[in-house]
């Protein structure tokens, strides 16, 4: 008799076991995964020159350094443009030694002599009024002869002032204006080839970080204008996730939420923090499909980064986050 029930109760524990085991699946939510993708941050290499492609170094798949050189343009307009600006920058240097420098020696010398010569002209011219003026207050000469006297002796005089200025503007040298105006020209040509040597410095290209190639579009001896990217490069390690999450998930997704993200590709979850939440929606992916009691729902971009580089991400990598377990 004691067998028989200890044998129905233990049936009847099994029975209630199953029957949990059961409801526990049946009832237990089904868990809902957020799905990501693995984005990084890609630097398209490009010049500011048109040209030739020449002296491409990398292929796609290449590791690269910071400052590794990648590729060259030949571009022989832009030499010669360095080569015109260079010549225009010596011609104003050349003009400005010129009026810096002033009259020549010989220049000087002669302006000089004129003032002189004009010197002895209005001695002369002085000498003879006062002895014409003598002879006319003797009544020896008529008043025209001492009015030519007089006449002579004041163009002389003129004269005299004019060469003393013409040699004082030869010994001092051009005027300030004509030299600061000078110096603006030589500045501007400067200027000049600086920004034709900023253009040649574009005509070879550098890693401006350490990453890997993604992909090369031209080739050696291709043509490509302004602008456009030759090689484009990832950095690696800097990466994230981006989720475009539903705004009625939102509750539990703020910034700086941490979770487990499992990568399939590398079949390891790794933890996650959200350090982005777009600031406005990006469109409706679930639309309500009653007029009553639904609403369209907006989606967000997400963004969650690792704590620390993860070894073998790739950008376009799937992650999936049980909604349920945040």
């Amino acid at each position: 008799m004691k067998s028989k029930v200890y044998t129905i109760t233990l049936i009847i524990i099994a029975v209630i076991t199953v029957v949990a085991f059961i409801g526990w699946f049946v009832l237990k939510p089904a868990p809902y995964l957020m799905q990501g993708t693995v984005e990084a941050t890609s630097y398209k290499v490009s010049s500011k020159v048109p040209g030739r492609v020449d002296s491409l170094t990398v292929k796609r798949g290449d590791a690269v350094t910071k400052g590794q050189f990648l590729y060259g343009i030949s571009s022989p307009e832009v030499f010669a443009k360095l080569t015109q600006a260079e010549a225009a920058r010596s011609a104003a240097s050349a003009m400005q030694d010129k009026v810096d420098a002033g009259a020549r020696k010989q220049q000087i010398q002669q302006a000089y002599e004129m003032w002189q010569q004009s010197l002895a002209g209005l001695e002369l011219a002085q000498k003879t009024y006062d002895r014409v003026k003598n002879l006319y207050d003797q009544g020896v000469v008529p008043a025209q002869k001492l009015d030519e006297a007089q006449a002579n002796l004041k163009a002389m005089k003129t004269t005299s002032v004019a060469a003393e200025a013409a040699y004082s503007m030869a010994t001092e040298g051009a005027q300030w204006e004509d030299k600061a105006a000078a110096k603006a020209i030589v500045e501007q040509a400067g200027g000049a080839v600086s920004e034709v040597e900023s253009f040649v410095t574009e005509t070879r290209q550098y890693a401006p970080v350490d990453g890997e190639v993604s992909s090369v579009v031209s080739e050696n001896g291709e043509l490509v204008g302004t602008g456009y990217p030759v090689v484009t490069i990832v950095d690696l390690s800097d990466s994230w996730v981006v989720f475009n999450v539903k705004e009625t998930m939102l509750p539990k997704i703020r910034m700086g939420t941490r979770f487990k993200g499992y990568f399939p590709a590398l079949d390891r979850t790794y933890e996650l923090t959200v350090d982005y939440i777009a600031a406005e929606a990006s469109y409706a992916t679930w639309a309500a499909t009653r007029t009553s009691g639904e609403f369209d729902v907006k989606t967000f971009e997400v963004h969650a980064r690792a704590a620390a580089p993860i070894d073998n991400l790739r950008p376009g990598m799937t992650v999936t986050v049980d909604y349920n377990s945040l």
